[in-house]
């Protein structure tokens, strides 16, 4: 291998293609065209003196020889992100943006407001919250930081366990007036539900509702965990919700909430070499304060 012929651009290349899966994807992160892609590609393995990937017409894949050298591109990317830090704000003050990861529910009732506290500490640290209804693979870069309700795999990731919350049932004052508040769990038989629409949902972490209730009569079906609860808050029906949701706020009423509970774990995972930048440590940091303060393990 012939080392002065190695460039960080082609390097970068390498990286987003091993990420995206095909030239075109990861010309589209990298505002290139598909072309250029693939010189990048070739002038690497050609400095490298070995193929890196395996093509075929469904994309691309690391071979054996782009696995190998992975982490070490990924050692260097970090490294010169840390640098860019360093060298932005002079020190290694945590400053940037730090995009996390997470689902609908938990991002729109509890994190923005928890993000906005936030941002009143660390002013420098913009937050760029995305939610997603599936896994979302920090290996492949999609978010720096992922917060989930099940423990994710992948290649080189740091995973924290830094929560647990409850879920009850609710319903709205207007639904039981109408249908009278359940009293046991064999009342439920003559009761109404909201639920997710099952042939939709990409996260098995979501199936809490048949976790508790055995066959429950779904009233009204919503891939949304804010349409559900918005629903049931209509007259809809009843609905099982997160502690986090703080349902009451909304006008919503605990339905046995004695005898039927839910508990999820909350995980937290990062890519192990992001988590050397400051300014994820940071929120990493703050995240896993404020769950141990709102839903300790």
């Amino acid at each position: 291998m012939n080392i002065n012929r190695l460039s960080w651009d082609d390097l970068r290349v390498f990286l987003a293609v091993s990420r995206a899966g095909s030239f075109s994807n990861a010309g589209r992160s990298l505002c290139m065209d598909h072309a250029t892609v693939g010189r990048r590609v070739s002038a690497l393995e050609f400095a490298m003196e070995t193929p890196l990937f395996e093509r075929d017409r469904h994309g691309c894949r690391l071979n054996s020889q782009g696995r190998m050298i992975l982490a070490h591109v990924e050692a260097i990317e970090a490294n010169l992100l840390s640098l860019t830090d360093t060298l932005e704000n002079g020190t290694p003050a945590p400053a940037g943006h730090v995009r996390v990861a997470t689902m609908e529910g938990i991002a729109s009732l509890y994190l923005s407001e928890q993000f906005a506290r936030f941002k009143e500490v660390q002013p420098s640290i913009t937050i760029e919250l995305v939610t997603s209804s599936h896994d979302v693979r920090i290996s492949q870069r999609e978010a720096d930081i992922f917060l989930s309700f099940f423990e994710p795999h992948g290649l080189n990731l740091e995973v924290s366990r830094i929560g647990r919350f409850p879920l009850h049932l609710y319903a709205s004052a207007d639904y039981l007036g109408r249908h009278g508040t359940p009293i046991s769990v064999d009342a439920f038989r003559n009761h109404a539900f909201v639920g997710y629409i099952d042939d939709l949902i990409q996260l098995d972490a979501v199936r809490w509702l048949d976790e508790a209730i055995a066959g429950p009569a779904i009233a009204f079906y919503s891939s949304s965990m804010l349409a559900q609860m918005f629903a049931a808050v209509a007259g809809a029906g009843i609905v099982m919700l997160p502690a986090f949701a703080r349902a009451e706020r909304f006008g919503l009423v605990p339905v046995l909430p004695q005898l039927i509970q839910v508990n999820r774990d909350v995980w937290v995972s990062t890519h192990q070499y992001l988590s050397r930048l400051p300014r994820i440590k940071i929120v990493l940091a703050f995240l896993k304060e404020t769950f141990a303060m709102d839903f300790p393990l």
